[in-house]
């Protein structure tokens, strides 16, 4: 059974100020809560796609909406979507980035460190696994993937500590690899928290791609809207918060004629408007969910 706890539920929706009719898109949709709320609001007259890169989701969207010809199943990667949805013309996007309750959950899966499974990470289950890439990176570049992405600063002695490993025995299990980081890792410096966090977001990033390009994904998913339409974004740390706010300075640049100039000659208007403030969950819904903690949204309006 797929179960994920819906980010931002309300708050998400009410941001696209949603209206009956129209199209929208619900990029990573996971287990459905975002769509099925987002369909009682713009009614039949309206139509979702639903999307999701995980076979698990997309089998878990196609139960909870079968039958329902307001929501169309698609699997794939929301940097894809241009493709995916050419010519679509879409009055809301929403995205809820980073892992799933469902993938961290699912031991088999490769997510968490917390119970023993081959090292996986995959979310569309195809490419490079995160054991392939601890066994086979050199030693260079495992400290980079973990000082870039993880954010990880202890990343040289965590690398040291797999090649090290890797060298006896193939590095296999979530386990392991938990066990090989918290090794490596100071005692003080392991009451933050455990030191394989940031070991396996890294590794969830590399195997998934999720950063790579999601800029320009953003950017794709904003030329999708209507005028008017809004992208709203939840992210979960600050890698992907500073990509959607880079995208946000570029959509709502204006004028870069020097000050002095007496009239405007770039020519150069703003895109885009930020509608609201960024919203992070409240009391009652980290109270239910804890893994909320770091989520953020962001939303974009189209001028």
């Amino acid at each position: 059974m797929f179960r994920h706890e819906t980010v931002l539920l309300q708050e998400t929706v009410a941001a696209l100020r949603p209206s009956p009719g129209g199209d929208w898109l619900d990029g990573t949709g996971g287990g459905g809560g975002h769509s099925a709320l987002l369909l009682e609001e713009i009614g039949r007259d309206g139509h979702i796609w639903a999307m999701d890169r995980d076979p698990d989701a997309v089998a878990a969207l196609t139960a909870r909406f079968a039958g329902e010809p307001a929501v169309t199943i698609l699997q794939g990667n929301f940097f894809q979507a241009k493709r995916l949805l050419p010519g679509q013309a879409l009055r809301g996007v929403l995205l809820d980035l980073g892992v799933s309750s469902h993938q961290l959950d699912t031991a088999e899966r490769g997510f968490s460190y917390h119970r023993e499974a081959p090292l996986d990470c995959r979310m569309s289950r195809e490419g490079a696994t995160a054991a392939d890439l601890v066994n086979t990176l050199p030693e260079a570049d495992l400290r980079q993937l973990f000082w870039e992405l993880g954010q990880e600063k202890f990343a040289g002695p965590i690398a040291g500590a797999i090649v090290r490993a890797r060298a006896v025995h193939p590095i296999e299990t979530t386990t392991q690899l938990a066990e090989l980081a918290a090794s490596a890792v100071p005692a003080a410096a392991r009451r933050g928290g455990h030191p394989a966090r940031k070991v396996f977001m890294a590794l969830r990033y590399a195997c998934n791609g999720e950063l790579d390009g999601l800029e320009q994904a953003l950017l794709d998913l904003f030329d999708l809207l209507l005028p008017g339409g809004r992208l709203a974004v939840i992210t979960f740390n600050s890698l992907e918060d500073a990509a959607m706010k880079r995208v946000t300075r570029q959509l709502c640049a204006g004028c870069q004629c020097p000050p002095e100039f007496p009239a405007c000659r770039c020519g150069i208007t703003p895109r885009a408007r930020v509608p609201q403030k960024p919203i992070t969950p409240g009391a009652d819904e980290l109270g239910r969910n804890p893994r909320a903690r770091s989520a953020k949204l962001r939303v974009l309006e189209k001028l």
